[in-house]
């Protein structure tokens, strides 16, 4: 029995009865990846449109199998078809990119017929990505932050911030140090880690009290966007 499920369950030949099971199961194991997709990014959110993109693909990646068969001209015309195609969107992080190829994969080998192993293969790397996530695995509770700090020139920054940044911070690393303002002013720069995100208006309230209510900038090192206060 185990046998027949993972053997090719497609005729040589195309029927109605074949080509809309191989539709359906692709259709099915599409929407299961998309709803361990949707469990994955319950917190960082997702876009609807990718979510029915993730159930569609796999049928469509099936039915381009199914009508390509083994006939090389037209796997050739199909490619050349295909290249013409632009999005309109630039592809997402990383891991929505893993989820696309994800679901051409299920789609192949639909469309080639071994909808047992499609399935297997559906039913592990959702089981991978659902546990990976519960585990937060390979994660850090706040991203690497920089701080740049405006301080006059008649204060000495050497451990000027040491007992706020020891109570607000996980880690801290004094990176740079520069004057500004014609050498009225120093910018002192730290890559630092928050320990607790909700705290931020209170650790640049307690630093401005020190630096006399000069600038302060606070923001993530992989963007420009910086909170000023």
């Amino acid at each position: 029995m185990l046998d027949t499920l993972f053997s090719n369950t497609v005729a040589e030949s195309l029927t109605f009865s074949s080509t809309l099971f191989v539709i359906l199961s692709a259709l099915a194991l599409g929407l299961g990846i998309s709803l361990v997709y949707i469990f994955t990014h319950k917190k960082e959110g997702y876009p609807k449109s990718f979510t029915i993109t993730l159930i569609m693909l796999p049928a469509i990646i099936a039915m381009i199998i199914l009508l390509v068969g083994n006939n090389v001209a037209r796997a050739f015309s199909l490619a050349g078809a295909f290249s013409l195609i632009r999005f309109r969107s630039a592809p997402g992080d990383s891991k929505d990119i893993a989820y696309v190829f994800f679901t051409l994969g299920v789609g192949l080998a639909c469309g080639m017929g071994y909808i047992g192993y499609a399935a297997l293969f559906a039913a592990v790397l959702c089981s991978v990505m659902t546990v990976l996530t519960a585990l937060d695995f390979g994660g850090k509770r706040f991203p690497p932050m920089r701080l740049k700090i405006l301080i006059p020139e008649d204060m000495d920054y050497q451990g000027a911030f040491d007992d706020v940044l020891d109570e607000y911070t996980t880690d801290r690393r004094l990176s740079k140090v520069k004057t500004t303002e014609f050498g009225s002013l120093f910018e002192i720069t730290y890559d630092i880690t928050m320990k607790n995100m909700e705290n931020s208006k209170r650790f640049i309230d307690q630093i401005r009290c020190r630096n006399g209510n000069l600038n302060v900038v606070l923001f993530i090192k992989e963007n420009n966007d910086a909170a000023v206060f």
